[in-house]
């Protein structure tokens, strides 16, 4: 099967947290490491992709098992000829490891254990410091200790974490990512993930019941990355995406992509802040 930007199933390769995608972002292969397989999050945003998503955290993990499956898929692409099976010709090289599948992962409570052990795997393969670990997160959990040390030894990797803000407002976040949290705490959750490892925002954008996010929306959105760099977040810059995949969540009916225009024109807004913004339609 050729991978491609809109599939990214995470038993592709047959195996239990190891998966490989074509990303839109890294523009390349990014090898995934999916530490919810039972399909639970402590969020459930309108967009996700994943069936049957339910409330929760992620389960015991294998740490021997996922050490295995991570060494075999990157001596696969390293060594063998994965890339050249698997990838369209346009993304044929490895740009990421991502921490990232079908919940939240700092949920595990080997969080820290699991970076490690892809530290291990890149060394063992030559890849420290040309292909980057990635931590794909809500950032709710980072101030648990077991996410802050896995966080330092992510920057220690050359990583970065891609920190999920989607909206602002209790009312706002409640609806697309189904959660009552409010501005405040989301910057400080951003502060301590960008005090801890480079941190980049990313953020999804898309038309809810025909509209995409009014003005006031989108101001009060820039709003919290300014409050943010007020007080000191020292971010990397803004990942801002559309629609790619169908949602598998109840409300993918009222869900629809949003022109390339849309997103550039909220991306220069949020270039006013002098921070930099990628868009991904």
């Amino acid at each position: 099967m050729v991978l491609t930007t809109t599939s990214h199933e995470r038993d592709a390769q047959g195996l239990t947290y190891v998966y490989a995608v074509v990303s839109r972002r890294s523009k390349g292969v990014s090898v995934g490491v999916n530490l919810n397989p039972n399909d639970a999050c402590n969020w459930r945003c309108i967009y996700c992709q994943v069936p049957n998503l339910s409330r929760g955290g992620a389960p015991e993990i294998d740490l021997e098992r996922l050490s295995r499956e991570l060494d075999g898929m990157l001596r696969d692409i390293v060594e063998g000829d994965f890339l050249d099976r698997e990838a369209p010709p346009e993304a044929r090289r490895l740009n990421d490891v991502a921490i990232s599948g079908n919940g939240e992962p700092t949920s595990s409570t080997v969080f820290d254990q699991v970076v490690a052990r892809i530290g291990e795997a890149l060394d063992a393969h030559g890849l420290r410091g040309k292909v980057a670990p990635v931590l794909i997160t809500n950032g709710s959990l980072v101030h648990r200790p077991v996410v802050q040390r896995g966080l330092e030894t992510l920057a220690a990797l050359g990583g970065e974490v891609w920190f999920k803000l989607d909206a602002s407002g209790v009312e706002r976040r409640g609806l697309i990512n189904g959660v009552r949290v409010s501005d405040a705490q989301v910057e400080r959750n951003l502060g301590i993930a960008a005090g801890l490892c480079p941190t980049k925002v990313q953020t999804c954008v898309f038309a809810l019941d025909g509209d995409g996010p009014s003005a006031t929306q989108r101001g009060a959105y820039v709003a919290v990355l300014k409050r943010a760099l007020e007080r000191g977040a020292p971010l990397r810059g803004v990942l801002l995406y559309g629609l790619a995949r169908p949602s598998a969540q109840i409300e993918a009916p009222r869900l629809a992509r949003l022109d390339a225009q849309v997103l550039e024109a909220f991306a220069d807004e949020i270039r006013e802040l002098g921070l930099g913004v990628s868009v991904h339609a």
